[in-house]
């Protein structure tokens, strides 16, 4: 009895992504604002799925400096779920759309259309994001670990807003470089192993290294935010050695002046000038647009 296998389709080429990515550029830009809206808050709810479930992993390992490198690589084996939900399952990421500048630059999409695409992505992203920190807060899983979940959270949301302008910037760079990459290396995959796969390493490479993502910030930030609201939180958190007047610090101004805006510069450079721009140069430049 004759036996049939079906042959496992060839990933793409380097040229062939930049290609693809071109054409995904275009469905992003001409998707309508209710429906990237609402697949942006999906986003932002799947990269916060994944802040929160590598904290939970985590925490005890990251409260203590001498586990505390070993606590991120833990972090970024979890985190990286995040992003295949977003890439496998479907919805909009304001990071990876860094990518849509492949078909600005071939002339594909107009530059309105491509703001309105991130600016309402970025929206779409922070609701999802803080929907599942509000989740967190008042599902009482931050009680775990006798408070020292939210120990953590806290300490982590003070050391974010306690970087300097120049550090969140270069961190966010770094960060959106290696997204960017994860989401190109995906898109070069046909079968969802492969794409899990492009997606996994440079985002355990990215948590591990401990970069700053603009999104992921979206919950971390008003994670810790919301925890420091409970007295017993504040108490956990001191005892980890958090200071009273970074605590204090912990605001929605400060989350948006000293992380937000810096993370989210940096990012837009990690992958749209590292990435996108990198690739349309090689691959793209020389080919002339179609109508």
């Amino acid at each position: 009895m004759a036996t049939f296998h079906t042959p496992i389709p060839e990933d793409l080429t380097p040229p062939e992504i930049y290609d693809y990515t071109v054409q995904s550029g275009i469905r992003k830009a001409t998707r309508s604002s209710i429906d990237l809206l609402l697949l942006a808050i999906l986003g932002g709810a799947f990269i916060a799925f994944a802040s929160e479930g590598s904290n939970m992993a985590a925490f005890n390992l990251l409260a203590r400096p001498e586990t505390f490198g070993l606590g991120k690589a833990l972090a970024g084996s979890i985190f990286g779920t995040g992003l295949m939900l977003v890439v496998i399952a479907g919805a909009e990421l304001f990071t990876g759309n860094m990518l849509m500048l492949t078909s600005l630059m071939s002339k594909k999409i107009k530059l309105l259309a491509m703001l309105r695409n991130w600016l309402v992505v970025f929206v779409g992203n922070f609701l999802g994001s803080v929907l599942i920190a509000w989740m967190m807060n008042v599902s009482g899983l931050f009680h775990s670990g006798a408070n020292d979940l939210a120990a953590v959270t806290i300490k982590i949301a003070v050391y974010k807003i306690g970087l300097n302008f120049m550090q969140a910037f270069v961190l966010g760079i770094m960060c959106n470089w290696l997204v960017s990459l994860a989401v190109w290396m995906a898109y070069g995959s046909r079968t969802i192993a492969g794409k899990i796969l492009a997606i996994f390493f440079p985002i355990w490479l990215f948590i591990t290294s401990g970069f700053e993502h603009s999104v992921a910030n979206m919950y971390y930030i008003p994670a810790g935010i919301l925890a420091r609201q409970n007295s017993d939180f504040v108490d956990a958190a001191l005892q980890l050695g958090v200071s009273p007047e970074n605590i204090k610090n912990l605001t929605w101004g400060h989350f948006f002046i000293n992380n937000l805006i810096p993370v989210t510069l940096g990012n837009v450079i990690g992958g749209g000038l590292f990435v996108a721009l990198v690739y349309w140069f090689t691959y793209g430049r020389h080919l002339k647009p179609v109508d």
